[in-house]
Protein backbone atom coordinates (compact mmCIF):
# COMPACT_ATOMS: atom_id res chain seq x y z
CA UNK A 1 0.00 0.00 0.00
CA UNK A 2 2.90 2.35 0.69
CA UNK A 3 5.39 3.54 -1.92
CA UNK A 4 8.81 1.96 -2.11
CA UNK A 5 11.89 4.17 -2.32
CA UNK A 6 12.32 3.44 -6.03
CA UNK A 7 8.70 4.37 -6.76
CA UNK A 8 9.00 7.56 -4.72
CA UNK A 9 12.20 8.59 -6.55
CA UNK A 10 10.30 8.38 -9.86
CA UNK A 11 7.46 10.55 -8.58
CA UNK A 12 8.95 13.18 -6.28
CA UNK A 13 10.52 15.38 -8.96
CA UNK A 14 7.13 16.14 -10.51
CA UNK A 15 5.12 17.00 -7.41
CA UNK A 16 6.37 20.27 -5.99
CA UNK A 17 9.33 22.34 -7.07
CA UNK A 18 9.26 24.53 -3.94
CA UNK A 19 11.39 22.99 -1.20
CA UNK A 20 9.80 24.45 1.89
CA UNK A 21 9.46 23.21 5.41
CA UNK A 22 6.41 21.02 5.83
CA UNK A 23 4.74 19.38 8.79
CA UNK A 24 3.93 16.32 6.66
CA UNK A 25 6.09 15.03 3.83
CA UNK A 26 4.71 14.84 0.32
CA UNK A 27 5.38 11.12 0.41
CA UNK A 28 2.94 10.64 3.30
CA UNK A 29 0.38 12.78 1.44
CA UNK A 30 0.86 10.63 -1.69
CA UNK A 31 0.51 7.45 0.40
CA UNK A 32 -2.77 8.81 1.80
CA UNK A 33 -4.01 9.52 -1.69
CA UNK A 34 -3.04 6.04 -2.90
CA UNK A 35 -4.79 4.52 0.13
CA UNK A 36 -8.02 6.42 -0.64
CA UNK A 37 -7.95 5.42 -4.31
CA UNK A 38 -7.01 1.77 -3.74
CA UNK A 39 -9.49 1.05 -0.94
CA UNK A 40 -12.26 3.32 -2.22
CA UNK A 41 -12.72 4.73 1.27
CA UNK A 42 -14.17 8.15 2.01
CA UNK A 43 -11.79 11.04 2.59
CA UNK A 44 -12.70 11.28 6.27
CA UNK A 45 -11.49 7.71 6.87
CA UNK A 46 -7.83 8.66 6.31
CA UNK A 47 -6.82 8.17 9.94
CA UNK A 48 -3.13 7.24 9.87
CA UNK A 49 -2.27 9.75 7.15
CA UNK A 50 -2.13 13.56 7.16
CA UNK A 51 -5.38 15.46 7.64
CA UNK A 52 -7.98 14.79 4.98
CA UNK A 53 -8.13 18.48 4.02
CA UNK A 54 -4.39 18.46 3.30
CA UNK A 55 -4.52 15.26 1.22
CA UNK A 56 -7.52 16.57 -0.72
CA UNK A 57 -5.81 19.95 -1.26
CA UNK A 58 -2.78 18.30 -2.83
CA UNK A 59 -4.99 15.98 -4.86
CA UNK A 60 -6.82 18.98 -6.38
CA UNK A 61 -3.56 20.85 -6.91
CA UNK A 62 -1.90 17.92 -8.70
CA UNK A 63 -5.04 17.14 -10.74
CA UNK A 64 -5.25 20.74 -12.00
CA UNK A 65 -1.55 20.69 -12.90
CA UNK A 66 -2.13 17.37 -14.72
CA UNK A 67 0.64 15.69 -12.72
CA UNK A 68 -1.13 12.32 -12.92
CA UNK A 69 -1.19 12.48 -16.73
CA UNK A 70 2.48 13.45 -16.86
CA UNK A 71 3.43 10.56 -14.56
CA UNK A 72 1.34 8.10 -16.57
CA UNK A 73 2.93 9.26 -19.83
CA UNK A 74 6.43 8.92 -18.37
CA UNK A 75 5.72 5.46 -16.97
CA UNK A 76 4.19 4.31 -20.26
CA UNK A 77 7.27 5.51 -22.17
CA UNK A 78 9.56 3.74 -19.71
CA UNK A 79 7.69 0.43 -20.00
CA UNK A 80 7.59 0.61 -23.80
CA UNK A 81 11.35 1.35 -23.83
CA UNK A 82 12.07 -1.64 -21.61
CA UNK A 83 10.17 -3.84 -24.09
CA UNK A 84 12.31 -2.61 -26.97
CA UNK A 85 9.62 -0.38 -28.48
CA UNK A 86 9.55 3.32 -29.30
CA UNK A 87 8.50 5.60 -26.44
CA UNK A 88 5.44 6.77 -28.39
CA UNK A 89 2.96 4.39 -30.01
CA UNK A 90 2.59 4.69 -33.76
CA UNK A 91 -0.35 2.31 -34.09
CA UNK A 92 -3.67 2.33 -32.25
CA UNK A 93 -6.32 -0.33 -31.87
CA UNK A 94 -9.90 0.88 -31.48
CA UNK A 95 -12.49 -1.10 -29.57
CA UNK A 96 -15.99 -0.48 -28.29
CA UNK A 97 -17.96 -1.73 -25.34
CA UNK A 98 -21.67 -1.62 -24.54
CA UNK A 99 -22.35 -0.50 -20.97
CA UNK A 100 -25.57 -0.31 -18.99
CA UNK A 101 -26.17 3.27 -17.97
CA UNK A 102 -28.57 3.35 -15.03
CA UNK A 103 -32.22 4.14 -15.63
CA UNK A 104 -31.77 7.43 -17.44
CA UNK A 105 -35.00 8.10 -19.36
CA UNK A 106 -33.35 10.57 -21.72
CA UNK A 107 -30.87 7.95 -22.87
CA UNK A 108 -32.62 6.00 -25.61
CA UNK A 109 -29.63 4.03 -26.85
CA UNK A 110 -29.97 0.31 -27.43
CA UNK A 111 -27.40 -2.18 -28.66
CA UNK A 112 -29.52 -4.67 -30.60
CA UNK A 113 -26.74 -7.20 -30.97
CA UNK A 114 -26.08 -7.53 -27.25
CA UNK A 115 -29.60 -6.62 -26.11
CA UNK A 116 -28.30 -3.95 -23.72
CA UNK A 117 -29.95 -0.63 -23.04
CA UNK A 118 -27.23 1.89 -22.38
CA UNK A 119 -24.31 3.55 -24.08
CA UNK A 120 -21.47 2.40 -26.26
CA UNK A 121 -18.03 3.66 -25.29
CA UNK A 122 -14.98 3.63 -27.53
CA UNK A 123 -11.33 3.49 -26.61
CA UNK A 124 -8.05 3.51 -28.52
CA UNK A 125 -5.08 1.56 -27.12
CA UNK A 126 -1.66 0.51 -28.36
CA UNK A 127 -0.66 -3.13 -28.76
CA UNK A 128 0.27 -3.33 -25.05
CA UNK A 129 -3.16 -2.12 -23.95
CA UNK A 130 -1.99 1.36 -22.85
CA UNK A 131 -4.21 4.40 -23.44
Amino acid sequence: MYLTDAQWNNIKNYLDKICRKRKYSLRSVWNGLIYAVKTGCQWRLLKEFPKLQLVYYYYRKWAEAEIFDILLDRLRSKVRGSQGQKARATLGIMDSQSVRWGNNRFLMSYDGNKKIKGIKRHIVVDKNGFY
